[in-house]
């Protein structure tokens, strides 16, 4: 993932900061609990295509990112 493509992509949905997920190959939405997919390269942001994090996988990215867990609408 670019890293200059990540400096400016943020949530579509909370528009929060995004986290690259480089073993799932998804970018991390900490605010909005989802994951989007990166396919052939190019960041899906689309909520309908997302994944909904699970609990303790949301808890596990909160743990490694506190800063990105807050939602910036708040």
């Amino acid at each position: 993932m670019d890293k200059k493509l990540l400096d400016i992509l943020v949530c579509p949905v909370t528009k929060g900061p995004l986290i690259y997920d480089k073993s799932h190959d998804e970018l991390i939405s900490l605010s909005a609990h989802l994951a989007y997919p990166i396919r052939d390269g190019i960041p899906v942001m689309l909520e309908d295509e997302a994944r909904r994090l699970d609990d303790d996988e949301y808890r596990r990215w909160r743990e490694k990112h506190p800063a990105d867990a807050r939602d910036p609408s708040r």
